[in-house]
């Protein structure tokens, strides 16, 4: 296997781990929803799951290849439709490696709240409130590139979106780094969701606070590409005990 086919495979190997997880930590919708990242070395080359696949069964061989044009240009299988509607465009736009879009469900309960903004209430959340864009438009499903296309202008720079109604989508450079967000954000809705059920006042980090926890400390350990993917290589090895065969 040459060097750029290592490439390939490696990152085949953990978007379906990435599937994988999303069935152990309770994130996924079966066979619905997607998780798509940029074949390296293609411009317009993403990989995802074929549509009917239970996530629990994804593994790295079995994962398609498709283009902006929607051609599966490698492997057996279907693209659904809003994998490519959605997808695509925001690959494109954004320019980011990895995409991923679920209807998990408390990032979707506070979703489908009328003030739906994820409140600085804790020290995770203040890592994650600074990058997050509102699309409060939800119009029904994603049936043309266009609703990618509309979905990347609110996203602007921003690395996750919530979509009011709808659930959430986050983008990364890498799988680890785009699946810890997408995991760290839901537990940081789950914990707002319940705090808010008390019906006591909440605690809010003020501005200052949260530039300051947002802000990397140069003291750190470990760098935050470093935390991806020591986090993501841990999560692997669960996998391997718990739901072996993603790497086929």
């Amino acid at each position: 296997m040459n060097h750029e086919n290592d490439k390939v495979w490696r990152v085949r190997v953990q978007l379906a781990a990435a599937n994988r997880l999303a069935v152990y930590d309770d994130l996924e919708e079966g066979i619905d929803n997607h998780f798509t990242a940029r074949v390296p070395g293609k411009e317009d080359r993403y990989l995802v799951l074929p549509f009917g696949r239970h996530w629990s069964e994804a593994k790295a061989s079995d994962l398609i290849v498709f283009n902006e044009a929607g051609d599966v240009l490698e492997g057996d299988g279907t693209l659904e439709l809003s994998a490519l509607s959605i997808h695509a465009p925001l690959h494109r736009i954004t320019g980011a490696n990895v995409v991923l879009h679920t209807h998990q469900t408390w990032a979707l309960a506070l979703n489908m709240m009328e003030d739906n903004r994820l409140l600085p209430g804790s020290q995770t959340a203040a890592f994650l409130t600074p990058h997050i864009a509102y699309d409060d438009g939800y119009a029904g499903l994603a049936a043309s590139l266009s609703e990618g296309e509309r979905l990347a202008a609110i996203l602007g720079t921003k690395q996750i979106l919530f979509m009011k109604n709808h659930g959430v989508l986050v983008i990364g450079e890498t799988i680890a780094q785009a699946y810890r967000r997408l995991y760290k954000l839901e537990r940081v809705c789950r914990a707002q969701i319940l705090a808010m059920s008390t019906g006591r006042p909440l605690a809010l980090l003020d501005e200052a606070t949260v530039e300051k926890v947002s802000r990397p400390n140069p003291r750190n350990s470990h760098s935050q590409e470093e935390r991806e993917m020591l986090y993501f290589a841990a999560m692997m090895r669960v996998l391997d005990r718990e739901m072996p065969g993603y790497a086929d």
